[in-house]
């Protein structure tokens, strides 16, 4: 049968006897969308995050020779995420307090600039490792316990590094019992030892004599744990708190 054409033709296609044989196949209905498990809402710690009227922290009081008076460092913590099993405790503000007002001016820029970091989020526990490595070019001073501080600003990095690790920002790896049985029988073949050779000794010097620190008196640094420690045992220079061997 013909078919007059009374329109300009503008294109055209050729079709295949395939294409006539096949049937138009008809569009796929969409499958239905699996609905997306609910997520809980997580609130990291950023810039935005506002001050509630109450934070929870800690005091910590510092006693150093290179100040008259002691300082007090207040760290406050917010809670993110409170009552869900994402809750986190992260610091968002840091306080030094003192009589001694000599060194007010950088003690509250410090303050600020911590608490900015603090308060801008991510991983802010490379700040007690930045603080604890800045010297005194006066030198630095022994706190209780014989632990070597090079400055005071690296002992407000240590109190820092202490509250992260209360909170459970900073996990410090424990000591194994191995590891603790064999300085409990370093330290007890030193004394003992030790005592051999002060048995003719004052009483003052009598066998046990511990220096301030907790340790034999004459122990060196250890440059591991900064720790007034370290002990000449069978030729060898052995750490009473940590373990630490310079033979191995």
């Amino acid at each position: 049968m013909a078919i007059k054409i009374e329109k300009k033709i503008k294109g055209y296609a050729v079709v295949k006897p395939e294409d006539k044989a096949a049937p138009a196949a008809a569009p796929a209905a969409p499958k239905a969308a699996k609905p997306e498990p609910k997520q809980a809402e997580v609130i990291q710690m950023h810039e935005s995050v506002e001050r509630p009227e109450q934070l929870i922290g800690s005091t910590f009081k510092i006693k150093s020779p290179l100040f008259e008076h002691a300082l007090y460092v207040t760290i406050n913590d917010i809670v993110l995420n409170a009552g869900t099993p994402h809750e986190q405790r992260r610091p968002f503000e840091i306080f030094i307090n003192s009589k001694n007002m000599d060194h007010f001016q950088w003690i509250v820029a410090l303050t600020r600039i911590i608490s900015a970091v603090f308060r801008k989020g991510g991983d802010v526990t490379f700040l007690a490792e930045e603080m604890k490595a800045v010297f005194d070019p006066r030198g630095g001073y022994f706190k209780s316990g014989g632990v070597y501080m090079p400055s005071i600003v690296a002992e407000i990095g240590a109190v820092i590094e202490q509250h992260m690790k209360n909170i459970g920002l900073i996990h410090d790896p424990e000591m194994d019992e191995s590891t603790r049985k064999l300085i409990a029988e370093k330290r007890a073949a030193y004394e003992q030892a030790a005592s051999g050779k002060k048995a003719e000794a004052a009483p003052a010097e009598a066998a046990g004599e511990t220096s301030a620190s907790g340790f034999p008196p004459g122990a060196t640094l250890c440059a591991k744990c900064n720790t007034q420690a370290l002990v000449l045992m069978d030729g060898c220079q052995t750490c009473l708190n940590c373990g630490y061997s310079k033979c191995g």
